[in-house]
């Protein structure tokens, strides 16, 4: 299997092409053979083989602004997209875009979901060989095909498309309608597509999983979210939710401050027994709620003693500096609080927090521990 270099472009830094730029000749919808989308997508690979302005690394127009320009619906831009992304001409990607693509380095891509489509595709072909059905021999409708498959009928559709593109199937009327597909080639390899790796998340755990494996050992701590995200060409989102799903399995232990997130247990180790050092530590969130608890208590404690109803708190980030502490812990107190009824925001030149009521500092503040490892033998003991 050939090496593919990942890339994680960034929307700031692409340029985005205005419907207005385009000074190309708009595509005959009236007069075809074929379906719309075809037609436009056969139309967006000359205008991006022959126009200047479509470079490489550069973002397409939005789907609405091309709807609008060739009037058509937003559905029929999203198919012809499709089928231009399976010729290798754009690549998409959620919350960024279509970015038109450098062929001259086929092997960088964008990591993201495997498609629908994709997924389609690899199916109908298992569908030709597990039913031995030989080259010139017609295909039932793409509607028995999608039930057959469990794919929707647009999506077969789509996938049969992209088979007449590459030469596997041909149609033999002028137009591709739901009947009339014929196996023109059975040269052709089958995908391991499934599924189960249709989620981005899945394919990060499994590289994950790997990472740890060759990086790290029991104890070994994992990098910032940040490194991840460049190391593995994927948002840090995605990072975070890949290990929420390895701490969930126990091979991570998540702990908060310095301590970060450690490996308890190895990927392809099935019979392991936790460390003493982990069952002190309660598990992340737990210590975010007494994190954050103990610094409402705080401030309660001192709305009591210092401030009167009606009183303007200082602002977070003053708090923040005063107290040691992060904005955004400062900022998840003061809104826990004005649940309970004691703070109130207001917005504008004369706007703040204020005190609506003084709270009772007779409750007492959760605490919570860190432990070194090394001390866990006596704790045990």
């Amino acid at each position: 299997m050939k090496n593919i270099k990942y890339i994680l472009p960034q929307k700031s830094d692409l340029k985005q092409i205005k419907v207005s730029e385009i000074n190309f000749t708009l595509p005959d919808l009236k007069n075809i053979t074929e379906s719309k989308a075809i037609a436009i997508a056969k139309w967006l690979m000359h205008w991006i083989d022959c126009d200047k302005t479509a470079k490489p690394n550069t973002l397409l127009p939005s789907k609405p602004d091309l709807a609008y320009l060739l009037g058509v619906s937003i559905g029929t831009i999203q198919n012809s997209l499709r089928y231009i992304e399976d010729m290798g001409y754009v690549e998409s990607k959620q919350c960024i875009g279509t970015i038109i693509r450098d062929r001259s380095k086929s092997d960088s891509f964008m990591r993201k979901l495997t498609s629908k489509r994709e997924i389609a595709i690899s199916e109908i072909k298992k569908y030709i060989l597990d039913k031995k059905i030989a080259e010139g021999q017609t295909l039932p409708s793409s509607r028995h095909i999608s039930a057959h498959i469990g794919c929707s009928a647009n999506t077969t559709r789509l996938a049969l498309e992209y088979l007449g593109t590459v030469n596997i199937l041909e149609h033999k009327f002028k137009n591709s309608n739901e009947t009339g597909w014929v196996v023109k080639s059975l040269d052709f390899t089958v995908e391991n597509v499934t599924n189960e790796n249709n989620t981005l998340v899945k394919k990060v755990e499994n590289d994950l999983k790997n990472y740890i494996t060759k990086n790290l050992k029991v104890g070994g701590r994992i990098p910032a979210h940040a490194e991840l995200s460049k190391e593995l060409s994927v948002s840090i989102k995605t990072i975070h939710d890949a290990l929420k799903v390895l701490i969930n399995e126990g091979i991570l232990l998540a702990r908060r401050g310095r301590y970060g997130t450690t490996v308890i247990k190895m990927p392809d180790d099935k019979n392991v027994s936790i460390k003493k050092e982990t069952s002190i530590f309660a598990p992340a969130p737990e210590t975010a709620f007494y994190y954050y608890e103990r610094t409402q208590n705080h401030i309660k404690k001192m709305i009591a003693e210092n401030y009167e109803i009606g009183s303007k708190l200082p602002s977070i980030i003053e708090l923040s500096k005063q107290l040691d502490l992060s904005p955004n812990t400062i900022r998840k107190a003061f809104h826990n609080l004005a649940k309970e009824g004691y703070l109130a925001f207001s917005r504008g030149r004369y706007g703040g927090t204020f005190v609506i009521d003084i709270p009772d500092t007779d409750e007492q503040a959760f605490k919570w521990l860190a432990v070194n490892p090394k001390y866990a033998e006596v704790y045990k003991n």
